[in-house]
């Protein structure tokens, strides 16, 4: 039988993520992440990236701390490796060592992967209010400093978690807002310089940093929470499995393998389920 074809519409750290676990769990497989931004023009690349317990409404207690532990696990282990310098790149290396093909390409419809797929997992995030017609999907807009303050040291967040500072190797990242509905990836002068302000509030020498630039992310946010099921979507006498991952508002860093890790398995089940041949056609 020919290797199973399958497509990963996304390149956030939860489509890559997905893609490298799919790599390792399924086997007899060519994979192609697609995406029309990687690196560093995702969501993933704005986001501070805190690893932080997650709630979502409809998915169980005990699956929201298997998700989170297994990224915890995961990343845990990369940081206690030789990789962890490179950990920002470590999932697209790995990808390409694995073999996964890179494609720069803009979606409109999940369907015109068809017939050039077997299977589909759709990751893109926000994208869903689109490719999945899912009108719950909204962003919630995330605006963030990063600074020159190398005497920072120490993590700093307040109660509600709006206001926070993350040192970095280099850098120190200090937010936020969530700004639901909007859409604006344009840095505002005035909502930097309260941000600023909140965060001298908590660390008064940062009154001395010097200032690196600005950065907007949109959380992909939906009320129920992430999306993790298998859709067949079909016309005329035509299937296509599309496994969905999507949907993880601003938990994404803290579930993302976990969820990678669950829609790898529901690929290998459809996988598994009978696949009737598809005339092979040029992407």
């Amino acid at each position: 039988m020919d290797p199973v074809r399958i497509a990963v519409v996304g390149a956030g750290v939860v489509g890559l993520s997905t893609a490298v676990c799919i790599s390792k769990s399924v086997p007899r497989c060519s994979i192609t992440v697609i995406s029309d931004k990687f690196t560093p023009e995702t969501t993933s690349d704005v986001a501070a990236g805190m690893l932080i317990p997650h709630v979502y409404p409809d998915t169980p207690i005990p699956t929201l701390k298997r998700w989170f532990r297994e990224t915890f696990d995961h990343l845990f282990a990369i940081a206690s490796s030789a990789d962890a310098e490179d950990a920002g790149v470590h999932l697209v290396s790995g990808l390409k060592r694995n073999g996964v093909l890179i494609l720069t390409r803009r979606i409109a419809d999940l369907w015109e992967l068809h017939p050039s797929f077997d299977i589909v997992v759709n990751c893109s995030g926000l994208g869903s209010r689109q490719l999945a017609r899912d009108s719950e999907m909204f962003p919630v807009r995330g605006q963030l400093l990063t600074v020159k303050a190398p005497w920072v040291k120490h993590f700093i967040r307040d109660g509600s978690g709006l206001t926070y500072i993350y040192p970095g190797t280099s850098d120190v990242i200090l937010g936020g807002t969530r700004q639901e509905g909007d859409w604006d990836l344009s840095p505002d002068a005035e909502i930097s310089r309260d941000i600023f302000s909140r965060c001298c509030a908590l660390e008064p020498s940062l009154h001395g940093a010097s200032y690196v630039r600005e950065k907007v992310g949109l959380r992909p946010f939906r009320p129920a929470g992430v999306r993790l099921q298998v859709e067949l979507l079909a016309q005329d006498s035509q299937k296509l499995p599309v496994v969905h991952n999507y949907g993880h508002g601003s938990g994404g860093i803290s579930v993302h393998w976990g969820t990678a890790l669950e829609a790898a398995r529901l690929v290998s089940e459809c996988v598994q389920a009978p696949r009737t041949p598809t005339p092979k056609s040029n992407l």
